[in-house]
């Protein structure tokens, strides 16, 4: 697996405080999909050139500000870092997610790796910090942007099925605006790539799936999950409950935030 990581400075908090991380978010783990449609080759590669564009932006940001910090330049080196600020603020879509965003399912947590948990630690420090408006957007792209690093630099680390549940709670909650199918995606990548897991993933996902995207077959697969792998009663009752009125029943209103 080709791991292609860069690392810079990556400014996003005020006075300057800052992220040490660039990754490359166009992993090669998941590559474009082969065999395409006619209909869609075109879409594939429209898409993987913005994501190229985009890591191109910034990264060339961040070495006009290395420059700048260099040469004792304050006041340009501000207006870079304002510039990042704005670049991590902006929704950035994910337009495909089998284009080199979502890793494989294939992925195995098998070692302890020092550097991977750093940087979970911190994401989760950001992610949990009280915040509201621009500070909350700021926090939460910190916590993205580290745990993306975790499934991008160390795949093989214990700490992917935890990054991949902890990103589905950001992108189900994204800022301007949710990105729910992303979400149910890394809830999906989080039960399995840890078949043991205990938490709440797969009810999240059948939600999801149920009352957002309504793709209500993925959601009854995903019910029949919890019924028969979760141990928790609460969930398994609630999944229970839900697969019934989908079965006899018009689809339930979307849930109340």
């Amino acid at each position: 697996m080709v791991i292609r990581w860069l690392s810079a400075a990556v400014l996003l908090g005020v006075g300057g405080l800052g992220v040490a991380v660039l990754a490359d978010t166009t992993p090669a783990s998941n590559p474009s999909p082969k065999g395409a449609a006619p209909e869609h080759a075109g879409e594939v590669e429209l898409v993987e050139s913005v994501l190229k564009a985009r890591k191109d932006y910034w990264v060339a940001l961040d070495k006009l500000h290395q420059h700048y910090v260099s040469v004792n330049d304050i006041e340009k080196a501000k207006w870079v870092e304002e510039e990042l600020k704005s670049y991590h603020r902006m929704m950035k879509y994910s337009y495909r997610l089998d284009v080199k965003d979502v890793p494989p399912p294939t992925l195995q947590p098998k070692q302890n790796v020092v550097e991977a948990n750093n940087l979970f630690r911190r994401a989760v420090e950001y992610k949990g910090k009280a915040s509201t408006g621009e500070e909350f957007i700021d926090n939460q792209r910190r916590a993205e942007i580290l745990l993306q690093a975790i499934l991008e630099k160390h795949p093989e680390s214990d700490k992917i099925a935890e990054a991949a549940y902890h990103l589905g709670d950001i992108y189900e909650h994204y800022r301007p605006r949710p990105q729910f199918e992303r979400a149910a995606a890394y809830y999906e990548r989080s039960f399995q790539w840890n078949k043991a897991s205990a938490t709440d993933a797969r009810l999240r996902a059948a939600h999801i799936y149920d009352y957002n995207l309504r793709m209500l077959d993925r959601a009854k697969e995903l019910y029949r999950g919890v019924m028969n792998h979760d141990t928790n009663p609460e969930r398994v009752a609630e999944a229970e409950r839900r697969l019934t009125e989908l079965s006899g029943g018009p689809p339930a209103a979307p849930r109340k935030k």
